[in-house]
């Protein structure tokens, strides 16, 4: 066992000299160097590498041999006030120092929850290198071949997935439920909300455009530019996955979180999988190109932006799980209950983190 690691019921853990918690399985002669698969997982705001405890553990126990887990939190509680893009940096650099100290690894995925999902989205734009030809891969081209979609870090990108991430922001349309959908509270927190939550409040509510045009980070997010390739990154890892409540996350509503139009959220029923009981729904989405999308007129609920937002996204294919905790004790905490984040949450969210893992491809 490494110096410095704690052994907790066969799994390892060690607090990293970045601020992190590397977690790897420590049973049946399994080391910290056997696994070749790092997971990266994020929190989201005001959180910690605490936050992923359960789901970090989960993994490696279900698969030892297979993947190292690296809990990040070198963003921890306030600093997830600083804004997207300077948490991405951070990001960035700690994963870079990870993979650095563990010259074994050869797969790279990323767990994110909550606003950590859109700091992640960042952090592989700044991670991403391009194909041995030197050029960004065209994101609006099928590009399958491993080679073709470039790298993460120097890595083999595999999974990206997001939990409960506001992808299309929590300005208006009823994006954060605990603000009723009632317009006019809706733009009051618009303005105020960088008084509590600072730039990260000004990028969620997307009022961080400038008088040069410069239009808000997150329409920066779903586009290639001159400085980071993001959809280029989005597009270099074998899948993209969003899970999302359909109800009852009165932080982030269902709709930006499954990176949908209004028009397009389906219609769910109770599981009936004993396995999954609280997984209502799944889609398999496809890359769709602008043409092929609803235009803004045809949904009253999205204006310019978001539609923009859901466009752009819609490039890369991604696969959509729906959560309901609707008959849970804990409902009322589900945009934490769906991460597992505190030790009696256990019981609601552990089917989700194991859907999670059962379709994880190594």
């Amino acid at each position: 066992m490494e110096n410095g690691a704690v052994k907790e019921n066969g799994v390892c853990l060690k607090d990293t000299v970045n601020g992190g918690q590397d977690v790897w399985s420590c049973e049946n002669g399994v080391s910290s160097s056997s696994a070749d698969h790092l997971v990266v997982m994020v929190h989201g705001i005001l959180g910690s590498a605490a936050d992923w405890k359960f789901g970090a553990e989960q993994f490696v126990k279900m698969l030892p041999d297979k993947v190292h887990v690296h809990c990040s939190e070198k963003n921890g509680a306030k600093l997830t006030l600083d804004g997207v893009d300077v948490m991405a940096q951070r990001l960035a650099a700690e994963v870079l120092e990870v993979i650095k100290h563990r010259p074994n690894l050869r797969k790279i995925s990323f767990v994110a929850h909550s606003v950590g999902g859109l700091v992640a989205r960042y952090a592989i734009g700044i991670l991403y290198q391009p194909p041995n030809d030197g050029n960004a891969v065209d994101s609006s081209a099928d590009n399958s071949h491993e080679n073709a979609r470039g790298t993460i870090g120097g890595l083999e990108a595999v999974n990206f997935i997001t939990v409960a991430t506001p992808h299309l922001g929590s300005r208006g349309n009823n994006q954060v439920p605990f603000l009723f959908g009632v317009t006019a509270i809706e733009k009051v927190a618009g303005r105020v909300i960088h008084w509590i939550f600072r730039r990260t409040g000004r990028h969620l509510f997307l009022t961080d455009g400038d008088d040069q045009g410069k239009p808000p980070l997150l329409k920066r997010m779903v586009e290639d530019n001159s400085e980071y390739c993001f959809i280029s990154a989005l597009r270099a890892f074998r899948r993209r996955v969003a899970y999302s409540n359909v109800g009852y996350d009165h932080i982030v509503g269902w709709r930006t979180s499954c990176i949908r139009r209004m028009s397009e959220l389906p219609k769910w029923e109770d599981s009936l999988n004993e396995k999954y009981p609280h997984i209502v729904y799944e889609e398999l989405g496809e890359a769709r190109e602008p043409n092929e999308v609803a235009s803004e007129e045809d949904d009253s609920s999205c204006d310019k932006i978001e539609e923009e937002l859901v466009t752009g996204l819609s490039r890369v294919p991604w696969e959509k799980v729906d959560v309901s905790f609707h008959s849970s004790r804990s409902r009322f905490s589900a945009h934490s209950v769906i991460q597992v984040k505190d030790h009696y949450m256990h019981a609601e969210g552990a089917d989700v983190i194991q859907h999670m893992i059962d379709h994880f491809v190594i």
